[in-house]
Parts: C-alpha cells; sequence; structure tokens
C-alpha cells in the first residue's frame, strides 16, 4: 500500500512510497481503511522534533475511513463500519480513566513505541505511526478503542477534524476553560485549532472574542467564524485596552504552543482571569512566572490536554453543534490534496495559507 513516511527526524518533505504495510493485526485490533486526513500542526510538530516520536513513521492522526477487518475479541465495531479515528483512547482501568480523566490516559503513548508498519519485501526496518496511529497511509491497524464509530450523515472529511483539531479547540473552551456567557475572551493563534476555541467560545455565550494572529487571511476567517475582532499580535495591547479598561481579558487561550505567546498571554489575562495553555510545545521552552505575580494575580492557568474531557463525549458533542448549526466544521476545509501531494499540504500550513487542508486517501 501507498503512504507517506518521515525517514529521519528533522526533514522537512515526507516521502510518498509504495511497498508500505501495516502490522499488528490480531486480538483487540482493528484494521481500517482510511478515506480522509487532515493535517495537524502535531504532525508537523513530530516531524521537526517538538514533540517526541520514534521515526522512521508515518505522520497523521487526525483520520477516518472504514473497518475492514476485525480482531479476535472486538466488540461493537463490524467490517463496513464508518469510524473516526481516536488518537488517545482511554483505557477505562487506570487511575486517570477511573478519575474520569480519559484523555490523562497514557496507554495511548505506550503504544506509540509499538510499529505500526513495516516496508514490504523482508525489511528489518521498523516503521512507527505518530501517536501510535499513522492516518497518512492508505491501511492501518489500531487498538478497538481506537476506532470510533460514527453516523452516517457525518461525511469522513469532518469526522477526521473531529478526530483531533475540533475536539480540542471546542474542549478547551467548554470543557477545561468552562467560558461563561457575556464574557471577553482573547485567542492567540488562529488555525484549525484556534478557529474550533473561537467556536467553542461563541456557543458558551462570549460577548467579545478577539482573535490574534500574524496571518491576514486567518484573522479574516477568524471573523466568519465567530470572533468580533481580529488583531495583529502587536495590536493586542491596544486590543485589551480598548475593550478591558486595560485590566485584561476573562480568558485567554494560547493556541500556539511557544512560551512567548503564553507569556504574552498571561499578561493579557486579568487579575483572577484564565490562561488556557492549548497549543503543544516543547521540552525545552519553559513559561516564566514569578511567585510574587502567581500569587498576587491569582489568574488560573489551566493547560488543555485534547479538549480537556471525555473524548467520546466531545465527539458526540461536536456532532450535535455541527448538526445544529452552531459551528462550521465544512468551513475548516480550506483545501484539499491527495496523498501524492502531501508536501503542498505541509506548505500550505506552514505560511499560514491553510486552516486545515485534508488529504484524501
Amino acid at each position: 500500500m501507498r503512504a507517506a513516511v518521515q525517514q529521519e527526524i528533522g526533514q522537512d518533505k515526507l516521502e510518498v512510497v509504495d511497498g508500505i504495510e501495516a502490522v499488528g493485526f490480531g486480538p483487540g485490533k482493528v484494521r481500517l481503511r482510511i478515506r480522509a486526513t487532515g493535517l495537524c500542526h502535531s504532525d508537523v510538530s513530530a516531524m521537526n522534533g517538538v514533540l517526541p516520536q520514534p521515526a522512521p513513521f508515518v505522520p497523521g492522526h487526525e483520520g477516518a475511513g472504514e473497518v475492514i477487518d476485525v480482531g479476535d475479541g472486538v466488540t461493537g465495531l463490524s467490517q463496513g463500519d464508518r469510524v473516526l479515528v481516536c488518537w488517545l483512547p482511554s483505557c477505562g482501568s487506570c487511575p486517570s480513566c477511573r478519575r474520569g480523566q480519559g484523555h490523562l490516559c497514557l496507554t495511548g503513548f505506550l503504544n506509540a513505541g509499538t510499529p505500526n508498519f513495516k516496508r514490504a519485501g523482508g525489511s528489518p526496518e521498523d516503521v512507527f505511526g505518530f501517536a501510535g496511529t499513522g492516518t497518512f497511509a492508505e491501511e492501518v491497524v489500531v487498538g478497538a478503542g481506537c476506532a470510533v464509530p460514527i453516523p452516517d450523515d457525518v461525511p469522513y472529511d469532518i469526522a477526521a477534524l473531529i478526530g483531533c483539531g475540533v475536539t480540542t479547540g471546542l474542549g478547551a473552551a467548554l470543557n477545561t476553560a468552562r467560558v461563561e456567557a457575556g464574557s471577553s475572551v482573547a485567542v492567540i493563534g488562529c488555525g484549525g485549532v484556534g478557529i474550533s476555541t473561537i467556536q467553542g467560545a461563541r456557543a458558551a455565550g462570549a460577548a467579545q472574542i478577539v482573535a490574534v494572529d500574524p496571518v491576514v487571511p486567518r484573522r479574516e476567517a477568524a471573523l466568519r467564524f465567530g470572533a468580533t475582532e481580529a488583531v495583529a499580535p502587536e495590536e493586542l495591547a491596544d486590543a485589551k485596552a480598548r475593550i478591558t479598561g486595560d485590566e485584561g481579558f476573562d480568558y485567554v487561550f494560547e493556541v500556539v504552543g511557544k512560551s512567548a505567546t503564553a507569556r504574552t498571554a498571561y499578561e493579557t489575562t486579568r487579575r483572577g482571569g484564565t490562561l488556557c495553555v492549548v497549543g503543544a510545545g516543547a521540552m525545552d521552552d519553559h513559561l516564566q512566572v514569578n511567585m510574587f505575580e502567581l500569587f498576587f494575580d491569582e489568574k488560573r492557568i489551566l493547560p488543555s490536554m485534547y479538549g480537556g474531557g471525555d473524548v467520546l463525549r466531545s465527539y458526540e458533542r461536536a456532532i450535535a453543534l455541527w448538526r445544529a448549526g452552531r459551528i462550521d466544521l465544512q468551513g475548516l476545509i480550506t483545501h484539499r490534496v491527495r496523498l501524492a501531494d502531501i508536501n503542498d499540504a505541509l506548505d500550505q500550513m506552514r505560511t499560514g495559507e491553510a486552516l486545515r487542508t485534508c488529504i484524501e486517501i
């Protein structure tokens, strides 16, 4: 089969090759035919080494497709079922899962160290799948918990986005920060996840939503998706003064994954307000907050991992809001490419041209 492979960490281009085989099928596993996958910034972060990932590997974790085979012991899934890929399934039995924090389950991360693919022809080289999945491939074998059935009225491309970016952004606003109606919000970083955060804040009833991004098309898009104002980073201080009387916003979301923007977000949050960190950053990039301001300002700093809540319920909520016309998911897909043109999608993301590119496989 065909897949896009990153041979070494640090390469900025993927190799689209034939002769890759999905491995590991057996009890408790399912084999999926991927139909659509989104390009998430986390894929790029794995490619450049910001997020740890063994190589060679097949990127992609935001996918949807159909079940083509079911291993022994799998219940609730059958051949032909339409599913989205959950890259962080909960095991249901670890301490995090028992506390109701399945999004913090480490089982999915441990799966990332098990090869998902190999090269045909008897090559001994292991090929991994990003985040234990690897959806930039025609087929993938995953644990049954990674395959979540979707209703027939949800297209594959929309289901793929719900599998990561939409759930992450909506959940940051609705689960983690719990944005209150009538509040003021700023969102720093307006790619696909940032736009989903804006839509979550709007659904929660925020009165002012300021989108912050250096890329003009992204700022224009943010206004279409519910932002009341969109500014460049150098204009944020003025927006804070005009909208909040320089007190700061009730909620500020950092959706970049950099300590510099997180520090800006902290300074833009009012005393007693909430800074929600959504962006996935590097292990050696440290946010500095002094002990006096931490105590005196009483700002809540809330990281949000995968939307900060039960992912299955979050999927259902996203579908319900989409059906009701409360959020726009189709509009998030600004570009479409075939797998052979995956490097075009990478260029579209790096330049900020695309909110989400759908790779049709």
